[in-house]
């Protein structure tokens, strides 16, 4: 017995030794377990959480509502499952398009009724006395009056709307715009049933209607540089820039079958009841960042941040309604983003390219009625809708500016080189556009691929590269401050062009001088490049 107990306390601390072994061993095959699978359960739990999170999930001290209030029912009828990142971004898209849209298309029905508020003595002998007053010797001049008005309402607007739009909730800044814009543009349309003449009346709601107008542009933009980086941005922004074109066959197409109905007031309060509806769909749809929603900007936004900023998994907690807890920015200076390089640049460009394009968009469907072609005239109706065929040409430019860009990475030297194309196809389209329907409508195409494509790109690609340009050193605020000091310089141009078209055709009573000032717009803008487009050209890798 004592011989057993003896063998028994050495073998003793034999045991619990190697026992202690395997116990370390256990938790070191634990450990080296765990660490091999953390990564693996963190992108399980990060794409769950992207995808199922439901409303409970924030916690109660981040702030709620980011999310608007038709998107969070959405979600709750999904049993509280978020949306991806990719269909956000399809939404986005979708509401941001339909926006503009409607914004354009409010723009459409002064060009479309120009010619029924101020016939010509042959409509005049047939018992269409106009609008006063419109209808009097000074009527183009008039109009081109309250062109002038509401686009440099528009511009000045242009340059205070793009601070406010990044100091607020750009969801309710653009809502707000697009009702203020309805309700201006139906009031213009309401002068034809209560009998209004006063020209005062058709300046102060054509100055609010700009005023209103000039919410939209720097709002979507900076939405949209919130959503969507760099990669392809030209092409994506091209084919999302066709919103401009599509609004303006849309307005041109309903302007010009309330014309049909013989009146011209309908034309506008159409328009403008439709703007304010999708001012609607703004309000519960539209979701300005993916912080709103939950989701991390991706990279190359406007809304990134460095990946040493970004905080650890753990810290990290999805909300549906609430989005990602963060603290809003400044909004970028009015001088530190003219001082961004190219901006200024860009803006002088789009001063002329801008003077060019809406000198058609106001004055396209006039002159085609006045302008004999194939041995007849056309009705303002039936201009109206040829008028459109430019606005096609525009959409296929505004992609293919977008696309060469992107493929050369050379946004300067593609803007430039639609310029200068652009000069000689304005020519022909002068020259032989009145010779059959065949030229007119093809060289009107033409032209409106050439005339559109520097402007969709340059208030789309280029402004949202400008706007995230590593000068401002992660200020996501200041995109749609550059927006608006580019479109908003642009816009000027916008109100020059249409005003001149006016004071020039009454004066001359010839529209080669019309043309004569396109030509010169698009020589200078093409000019204003050139420093760029030899710095591209210097850049680019040789072949």
């Amino acid at each position: 017995m004592l011989v057993e107990q003896q063998r028994n306390d050495a073998i003793a601390p034999q045991a619990k030794a190697r026992a202690s072994r395997d116990r370390r061993r256990t938790i070191e095959l634990h450990d080296l377990e765990r660490r091999r699978s953390a990564p693996r359960e963190r992108e399980d739990a990060e794409r769950a959480s992207e995808e199922t999170a439901p409303f409970e999930s924030y916690p109660p001290e981040m702030e709620r509502a980011r999310l608007p209030p038709g998107m969070a029912r959405l979600i709750k009828s999904r049993g509280g499952r978020n949306l991806t990142l990719e269909q956000y971004r399809l939404t986005v898209l979708v509401v941001t398009f339909l926006s503009y849209m409607m914004y354009h298309a409010a723009r459409k029905p002064p060009s479309i009724v120009k010619s029924v508020l101020n016939p010509t003595p042959e409509q005049r002998a047939n018992g269409e006395p106009g609008w006063a007053p419109f209808n009097g010797p000074d009527g183009k001049m008039i109009l081109g009056q309250c062109d002038l008005a509401f686009l440099s309402s528009y511009a000045i607007g242009m340059f205070f709307s793009g601070h406010i739009g990044d100091s607020m909730d750009l969801r309710v800044f653009l809502t707000y715009g697009m009702m203020g814009t309805g309700f201006f543009v139906s009031l213009f349309g309401m002068a034809h049933g209560w009998e209004q003449h006063s020209l005062g009346y058709f300046l102060f709601v054509s100055v609010a209607a700009g005023l209103f107008q000039s919410t939209g542009w720097p709002s979507v933009v900076s939405v949209m540089g919130n959503w969507f980086g760099k990669s392809k941005r030209g092409l994506i922004m091209g084919i999302w820039n066709a919103h401009t074109s599509v609004g303006n066959i849309l307005g041109s197409l309903l302007a010009a079958a309330m014309l049909r109905r013989g009146n011209w007031g309908d034309a506008f309060i159409v328009n403008g009841v439709l703007t304010a509806v999708v001012g609607a769909l703004v309000h519960s749809f539209l979701v300005v960042s993916p912080e709103d929603a939950g989701h991390v900007a991706p990279l190359g936004t406007a809304g990134a941040k460095a990946h040493e900023d970004i905080k650890s998994e753990t810290e990290i907690k999805p909300m549906i309604e609430g989005g990602a807890s963060r603290t809003k920015p400044q909004a970028a200076g009015f001088v530190a983003a003219l001082k961004i390089p190219g901006v200024i640049t860009f803006s002088l460009c789009l001063f002329f390219t801008k003077l060019v394009a809406y000198t058609f968009l106001y004055w396209l469907p006039f002159y085609i009625e006045r302008t004999e072609i194939g041995g007849e005239y056309l009705s303002a109706a039936k201009a109206g809708e040829l008028s459109t065929l430019f606005d096609i040409g525009g959409v296929i430019g505004g992609i293919a500016a977008g696309y060469i860009s992107d493929k050369y990475n050379a946004r300067s030297l593609t803007s430039a080189g639609f310029v200068y194309l652009s000069i000689p196809v304005l020519w022909m389209y002068r020259e032989y556009g009145s010779h059959s329907m065949s030229w007119n409508v093809a060289l009107m195409m033409l032209a409106g691929v050439l005339v559109n494509g520097p402007y969709a790109l340059i208030t789309t690609a280029v402004s949202a590269d400008l706007g995230t340009h590593d000068s401002l050193k992660g200020n996501a605020r200041a995109l749609a401050t550059v927006t608006a000091i580019i479109d908003g310089t642009g816009s000027i141009g916008a109100a020059v062009g249409p005003m001149l078209t006016g004071y020039i055709s009454t004066h001359s009573n010839n529209w080669d001088h019309v043309f004569y000032m396109l030509y010169a717009a698009d020589l200078i803008a093409g000019l204003l490049l050139m420093k760029l487009v030899m710095k591209e050209i210097r850049n680019m890798p040789m072949s």
